[in-house]
């Protein structure tokens, strides 16, 4: 076996927990060092770890050769230049969603980082879970025929004092936008990798219910390439919030899948009922495992660790990860314009 990769994570926010938590569990990495500009956060967070490498100025701490792999946790605008230094340093990269929130930023990204040696993964571990891999695996086989109809329901809650929490919540500079971009981007990177590539979108993004600069409400039209037809709503604005689902309505049937699970699954002259899935579950290495929730994020780092290890291509390049973030910034430039996009 391999020996096990020094793993960092700059940025000890709200989603670094996700990423300790599975850098912890995987066997193949070990949680090495952690960093923020706010020494607080970073002690803190290393001392819920036990990691005694802590770093208030990542571009010291990619002066250290025991680093492997360097997870970026930091606000989305942010992303794409500690990328590009972390592989330029030598180090492989697994960069959370969205990989960049400009298009220009994400060539730019791209073009350096391909210029480089180093494995990078991109973070949409939602394809991992096994109800939307089977849908997947349906939809490719062809057994419910052409694709009609498909519709993305994201309606979710976001109080006031959670874009208030943090400077940088609900600005272009640095979120990129808001509910499509934050948060409905891991069911938009879904959306599209169910259906196939959009042709054309039109859409309305509003600021209704909150004092930010971005979106908290958007509808969207769409059609793919496929010839089929779809919508979009994505809120953080509504109260209660709803579980988030994805409804394809086929020629020979229809599927809806969420996160609920798989809630229909009809298939016309087929007597087969809903699929059964069994998510992974993944054992833990710490004092106390029962602390460290198996999360799909267990899989995106062992998918980029088995790529170095093994020098293979990570699940999601930066390629992949950017059609998700394109999508988005197309429908934020037609609310704008008011008009429709044609790719």
């Amino acid at each position: 076996m391999s020996r096990k990769l020094n793993w960092a994570v700059i940025g000890c926010g709200a989603i670094s927990k996700s990423h300790c938590d599975a850098i912890m569990v995987a066997e193949e990495t070990e949680l090495y060092a952690v960093c923020d500009i706010i020494e607080e956060k970073a002690k803190a967070k290393a001392e819920i770890y036990g990691v005694k490498n802590i770093y208030t100025d990542y571009k010291e701490m990619l002066k250290n050769p025991e680093i492997d792999v360097v997870s970026i946790c930091t606000p989305s605008g942010m992303h794409g230049e500690m990328a590009v230094e972390v592989a330029r340093a030598g180090k492989h990269v697994l960069v959370e969603k969205p990989m960049e929130i400009t298009k220009a930023k994400i060539d730019k990204m791209i073009e350096e980082l391909e210029a480089t040696n180093v494995k990078v993964g991109c973070v949409f571990q939602r394809r991992t879970e096994a109800k939307f891999a089977k849908v997947k695996e349906a939809v490719e086989s062809g057994k419910f025929g052409k694709l009609l109809l498909a519709e993305a329901s994201m309606k979710m809650f976001r109080s006031q004092a959670y874009y208030d929490s943090g400077e940088w919540r609900g600005t272009w500079e640095l979120d990129g936008g808001g509910c499509l971009m934050n948060q409905a981007v891991h069911m938009i990177d879904l959306f599209i990798w169910l259906t196939g590539k959009p042709k054309t979108v039109f859409a309305k993004c509003r600021t209704l219910a909150r004092n930010i600069e971005v979106e908290d409400t958007v509808v969207a039209s769409v059609e793919f390439e496929n010839g089929a037809i779809g919508s979009l709503v994505g809120a953080t604005s509504v109260t209660p919030a709803q579980a988030q689902k994805i409804n394809l309505h086929f020629e020979k049937g229809s599927i809806t899948v969420g996160d609920n699970g798989i809630e229909q699954w009809s298939l016309e002259g087929s007597d087969e009922g809903i699929p059964e899935v069994k998510e992974p579950t993944f054992g833990g290495v710490s004092s106390d495992p029962t602390k460290l929730p198996a999360t799909s994020h267990v899989i995106m780092v062992k998918d980029l660790a088995n790529a170095i290890n093994n020098d293979t291509k990570p699940m999601i390049t930066p390629r992949e990860g950017r059609t998700a973030v394109d999508f988005i910034l197309d429908i934020y430039e037609s609310s704008k314009e008011n008009k429709e996009i044609v790719y």
